[in-house]
């Protein structure tokens, strides 16, 4: 999902009461929280086989492959139809940290910290892949992410959830530390009626269309 608060601030409040939402199109309702103070340190948990690895600028088939692996099944797309150039842009930039979760040396999570605005940190991406999920490798990821972030001198740390979600992505943020501070609704084009993701992906959100 992109960054919200970089969306087009000056869409109109929506109306009170139902909004139909055309086929083929997807309505996301997005929670956005912040943490504001750098919280007590706390080791990370350490798990027989699982590491998080720094991936410096690393190749546009690799991070893709990663996104994929982490988010398709929660409908992340918005990496996987940014034009080359632009993503290449973000992944090269020393304000921008990287970083894959390896279980047994195989992928099995992502991590990404925006640092470009000053004081602040933006927590873009963050997952375990459905082997993961479960086994502590999540709370392991945020832990790390916590210590790697307020490492940096910054006053907020911020990230945004959505109901495509895993259900306990809203609460584990919570436990975490985070706080919300605003909702607001997404309406995009279906990636699965587009080829961008198969139709099989996100199979708790209805295809209309």
């Amino acid at each position: 999902m992109e960054t919200v608060e970089k969306s087009n601030n000056s869409n109109p409040h929506l109306p009170v009461g139902y909004s139909l939402v055309p086929k083929g199109k997807l309505a996301n309702a997005v929670t956005c929280l912040e943490m504001t103070e750098k919280p007590a340190s706390r080791e990370a948990n350490l798990i027989p086989g699982i590491s998080l690895e720094r991936m410096k600028a690393p190749d546009l088939v690799a991070y893709r492959q990663l996104f994929r692996l982490v988010g398709e099944d929660w409908m992340w797309v918005s990496r996987l139809v940014m034009p080359d150039d632009r993503l290449t842009a973000i992944l090269q930039d020393p304000l921008v940290e990287i970083y894959v979760l390896l279980a047994e040396g195989r992928p099995s999570g992502m991590l990404e910290l925006d640092f470009r605005q000053h004081g602040q940190c933006e927590l873009v991406f963050f997952g375990v892949a459905k082997s993961s999920i479960g086994t502590g490798a999540g709370r392991y990821l945020m832990d790390k992410t916590l210590s790697i972030a307020w490492a940096h001198p910054i006053e907020r740390l911020w990230v945004h959830t959505c109901h495509f979600d895993h259900p306990n992505a809203l609460p584990f943020y919570q436990r975490s530390g985070f706080k919300p501070y605003a909702f607001m609704v997404e309406v995009t084009d279906d990636p699965r009626l587009n080829g961008v993701l198969p139709r099989t992906a996100a199979p708790h959100i209805p295809i209309l269309g």
